[in-house]
């Protein structure tokens, strides 16, 4: 049962960071220097972060019948069934073997959606959820900046003709200090080394607008295989993508569920809007239910669901309904990063980048 008092969306919830303009610059200036350093080395223009892919899907999401007025909401107004594709990633910007621990994600394009939309995805269809497996941001934008440029220092001295791994595990492990230091810390930060990604839970970590409400999103395991993996060992010595070739094994052999939740806000001051660090009490508000992804056994990795969902497709949660307007000032910082990453894809690879109509032209 959803909480009786959520909070009602106003304008009002949302205020600038103080900061907001010198530290959105810092971000997107060093994910520039990402950006050029790896294309510089690779030849090929990849993501400031979650650079790496371990698995595109495409799906269909369901939303039920009879969900209680507070829930139906936005893209859950209405019971239906969506297309969907699905990405599964790890930062940071350089392709690293996976032996290396960095946060995970899963990246979500659901289409065929109607109704108002964000500034700048006015024509669209579809509607993105860009979700971690560490359900609070764990720093201060301030920090995050200043975090961003260990990454772009770690980025720039890495020799990959050699492949020194060594330096980038050092300039991670300066990176995951910074987060706090302690494994606790990685873990919260969304880093788990040598298991499963098939296994996670993920979360929006900053809430957005939810029609008359606020929430935060998370996307979990629910079909038995999947939920299996949970903290399931992954054997990743002398395996630089084991990650990608487990989950193309599971896929081969299995389909998979999951179930999008939504934590509703019922107090601005446990379940602050501005500050994505704080963790919104469960206690309070538990995630619920509102929709159920459901991906068919198939190919996880293949050159054309690469070339049209790695390659063809940007991210972002600024891609979808005015109902589900993403809030707070990391998901403002977000937008013009996103945006900047995807045109720099789009200009130095000479593939367009642009929100499909339809997502019927993608293969199984």
């Amino acid at each position: 049962m959803p909480p009786p008092s959520p909070v009602r969306y106003d304008p009002s919830v949302e205020t600038l960071h103080p900061q907001e303009a010198e530290i959105g610059a810092s971000i997107l200036d060093s994910m520039r220097k990402v950006r050029e350093k790896t294309f510089e080395d690779y030849g090929h223009a990849v993501r400031s972060v979650h650079a790496k892919s371990h698995g595109v899907l495409k799906g269909k999401l369901h939303v039920p019948p009879g969900l209680p007025p507070v829930l139906a909401q936005g893209l859950f107004a209405r019971p239906g069934t969506y297309p969907v594709v699905m990405r599964l990633s790890t930062t940071p910007g350089d392709i690293l073997d996976d032996s290396i621990s960095t946060p995970r994600g899963v990246s979500i394009k659901v289409s065929d959606v109607e109704g108002e939309r964000l500034p700048g995805s006015e024509g669209a269809t579809t509607q993105d959820f860009v979700l971690v497996n560490g359900p609070a941001f764990q720093s201060s934008p301030k920090t995050f900046a200043q975090n961003l440029k260990l990454l772009e220092k770690t980025t720039d001295r890495l020799d990959r003709t050699k492949k020194v791994v060594s330096t980038v595990s050092r300039g991670l492990e300066s990176l995951i200090e910074a987060f706090g230091g302690e494994s606790a810390k990685l873990k919260a930060l969304g880093g788990h080394p040598e298991t499963h990604i098939l296994g996670e839970t993920f979360f929006s970590q900053a809430p957005i607008r939810y029609g008359d409400y606020i929430a935060k999103v998370s996307v979990a395991p629910v079909s038995l295989e999947l939920k299996e993996l949970k903290d399931a060992p992954l054997d990743l010595k002398g395996k630089p993508d084991g990650i990608r070739e487990a989950v193309v094994d599971f896929f081969h052999r299995h389909g998979g569920e999951w179930e999008i939740r939504v934590q509703l806000c019922t107090d601005l001051e446990t379940m602050p809007v501005e500050d994505a660090s704080v963790l919104w009490p469960e206690e309070e508000s538990p995630y619920i239910s509102v929709g159920r992804i459901t991906i068919a056994p198939q190919e996880a990795w293949s050159e054309d669901k690469v070339a049209a969902i790695d390659e063809g497709l940007s991210f972002s949660p600024w891609h979808g309904l005015a109902a589900h307007r993403p809030l707070g000032v990391i998901m403002r910082l977000r937008r013009k990063a996103y945006e900047a990453s995807a045109a720099f894809r789009a200009a130095h690879n000479g593939h367009v980048i642009e929100e499909p109509k339809t997502l019927d032209a993608i293969p199984v």
